[in-house]
């Protein structure tokens, strides 16, 4: 009997807190729960380096980013939309 699995693609939202690299933003998404002992609520950050082909972002964007094949050693997610433009310099 043969299964199949939908692959389905995480889609999370973050903010872009590097965009020096060439290609390569890195957005840092943070992620807020009750802890399972003692109740009280955490905060976790995590960065992911995201492929951006039109290297248009800028520190203090907010983007949704899309789950995908290794592009690189670290990079293994891609834009798929800008939500809110940061701040301009």
């Amino acid at each position: 009997m043969s299964e199949t699995k939908s692959n389905q693609r995480k889609i999370i939202s973050g903010t872009v807190v590097s965009s020096r690299m060439e290609k390569t933003a890195v957005v840092q998404v943070q992620r807020r729960f009750a802890h399972p002992v003692f109740k009280k609520i955490v905060s976790k950050r995590v960065k992911y380096k995201v492929h951006d082909e039109t290297n248009d972002l800028n520190v203090g964007d907010i983007v949704r980013i899309v789950e995908t094949r290794p592009l690189s050693k670290n990079k293994r997610w891609r834009l798929l939309e800008v939500l809110e433009r940061g701040p301009q310099d």
